[in-house]
């Protein structure tokens, strides 16, 4: 059996730069503190919240973050439909495709309905070794015209464009609403996204958007048909490829009435499932002929 390639560990200035991460994304409140949190987050299926972190055992693990939660509903739609239950029930639906698999295995940061700062789904991806974090999403605009799915990376200039940037702001307003003060200009944060600049972690995020649109775009309408850029607090890992994924815009009237149907919230699954799939097997090719 072939050995799959894997990220290699962290080193200790990593370690030093994810600590910096958390304290600019959480305040002083470090993840100790929020220990509650964490230890129901840290369970990849229902299991006792002192369960510890499984390991893999050489297959790769996908970090599928389920957006907003608990206090945070995220995007309302009209006839009422909240962003934080579709979601799960497709990281639940992503996670299920992977069940059986032998070389690919899906956790979810959050496995019901509670709150999880930004800065912690970034450090759950790390505590579990992740190899791709992804952050589901079914956010709203404020035109109900606005439509389709759209694939996000990290940038560590400006937003590629006005709906990323509405959108980046948006989602990372969502640790006020849990109550979590944040810390703006933190150089430890500076530090971070200029060491992003220097690895090929951004350039592998955008080759996972990349897959995730070829694979959505025979299933469902794109807002954009290329992966775009925004400065997403969710996103901000120095080591792990990371995507946001907005799988509708749920204040469309239309787009509401397909995200609450089992059958739409399958298809977008499956679809994010055959791009994590053509992703690793680009990704591992090319590591192979380097």
């Amino acid at each position: 059996m072939k050995k799959l390639f894997r990220l290699t560990p962290l080193t200790s200035r990593r370690r030093l730069l994810l600590s910096g991460l958390a304290l600019a994304l959480t305040g002083k409140q470090s993840v100790q503190a929020n220990e509650h949190v964490l230890k129901h987050a840290f369970s990849p299926r229902p299991a006792a919240s002192s369960a510890p972190v499984r390991t893999a055992k050489g297959r790769k693990i996908v970090m599928i973050d389920p957006g907003h939660g608990g206090i945070d509903s995220g995007a309302v739609g009209r006839e009422g439909s909240e962003e934080k239950h579709i979601v799960l029930e497709i990281a639940h639906y992503i996670r299920e495709i992977f069940s059986d698999h032998p070389h690919i295995e899906v956790r979810l940061t959050r496995d019901s309905d509670h709150f999880i700062p930004l800065g912690q789904r970034v450090e759950i991806a790390h505590q579990h070794g992740a190899d791709l974090f992804m952050s589901v999403h079914a956010d709203g605009f404020t035109s109900p015209s606005a439509s389709g799915a759209s694939v996000f990376a990290l940038s560590s200039r400006g937003a590629s464009s006005s709906m990323a940037r509405y959108l980046s702001q948006r989602e990372n307003a969502a640790d006020s609403v849990g109550g979590i003060k944040t810390v703006s200009q933190d150089p430890y944060l500076q530090q971070i996204v200029f060491d992003l600049v220097q690895t090929d972690t951004i350039k592998n995020s955008l080759l996972l958007g990349k897959h995730l649109l070829n694979q959505i775009r025979p299933v469902h309408h794109l807002h954009s048909q290329h992966t775009e850029q925004a400065a997403f607090a969710v996103l901000k890992s120095p080591s792990i490829p990371s995507v946001l994924v907005e799988t509708s815009f749920i204040t469309n009237p239309e787009e509401e009435q397909l995200l609450g149907t089992r059958a739409f919230r399958q298809k977008i699954a499956s679809a994010i499932g055959d791009g994590i799939v053509s992703f690793f097997a680009e990704y591992d090719a090319s590591r192979r002929m380097s």
